[in-house]
């Protein structure tokens, strides 16, 4: 039978990519690292591991066990946590996939997890839907908060609805203040999210469905880099007000509420379903919920 212990190396591997590098944050040598995933393969009598002069990732029979390695590692960990519960001692830590739109409301969660329980961490990921989607179906990720259009229904909470806005330099500002039209945000040099993020396919969407096509100078996998442009007076950009209200210094640009069409997208919350949901979770989701 494959120990607790052993899962634990797979993981590390998976996480690590390298043997070396694995060995190491599991605190053993490589060679007895190596030789105890030998020792699995051997056991469940079917090879994880492609191996090289390094590590090439793992089988698909190595993927399935992962995953399962995952999940009893987690309820391990949620056994763990529901003892220290009961002493009113709640630590651990979790990994939370976020669309990149999401991120302040997710810091604004993190911020009031650990005023509420000190002795937890929050680790967050900025993914596209289609990554946490992935990842909450592989156990690597604890909880998602994403597109809810993009989602499993069956383990998905509706939480807020994102609105948008234009951010441009005054000097390409179609007017100080109030609101401004997508015919008129396309006319603009605009910075966007890369194609393979929700957010710039929900753009192009709209920019679509009004036959406008729009001039677009330069993509980013992250609102930082878009809101430099902004800030330097080269571009403007679409995003989520949330977003322009956290990041966005408006000296010498504008900030505009985009309408015809007024269009929105709902962020969910995303948590496989466990029973028992372990005490971290619990906490996360009443955090989750009274930030919004």
């Amino acid at each position: 039978m494959t120990e607790i212990r052993d899962l634990k190396l797979l993981v590390s591997l998976a996480r690590n990519r390298h043997f070396s590098r694995a060995a190491e944050d599991c605190g053993i040598s490589q060679p007895a690292f190596s030789a105890r995933i030998r020792k699995m393969e051997d056991a469940l009598a079917i090879p994880l591991v492609r191996r090289g002069n390094k590590f090439l990732g793992f089988t698909r029979e190595g993927e399935v066990v992962l995953k399962w390695a995952r999940r009893l590692l987690n309820d391990t960990e949620g056994m763990r946590q529901e003892i220290d519960a009961l002493r009113q001692t709640l630590k651990g830590k979790l990994v939370v996939g976020t669309v990149p739109t999401a991120l302040p409301f997710a810091a604004h969660v993190s911020s009031r997890l650990r005023k509420t329980h000190p002795g937890l961490s929050l680790e967050l990921q900025s993914l596209s839907s289609r990554q946490i989607d992935i990842r909450l179906n592989d156990y690597s990720l604890d909880a998602g908060i994403t597109y809810f259009s993009e989602a499993d229904p069956d383990c998905t909470e509706s939480l807020y609805k994102e609105k948008y806005v234009l951010l441009a330099p005054e000097h390409l500002a179609p007017r100080s203040s109030g609101q401004a039209r997508w015919s008129e945000a396309a006319k603009l040099p605009l910075c966007l999210l890369t194609p393979d993020m929700r957010n710039r396919q929900f753009v192009d969407e709209t920019f679509r469905s009004i036959g406008a096509s729009p001039t677009i100078v330069m993509e980013a996998n992250g609102f930082t880099a878009v809101l430099v442009q902004v800030s330097s007076g080269n571009a403007a950009t679409i995003a989520p007000k949330s977003v322009a209200e956290t990041y966005f210094a408006r000296q010498n640009s504008v900030e505009l509420d985009l309408v015809e069409p007024f269009v929105t997208q709902t962020i969910g919350l995303a948590i496989k379903e466990q029973t028992p949901e372990p005490p971290i979770i619990t906490a996360f989701r009443h955090a989750v919920h009274q930030s919004l």
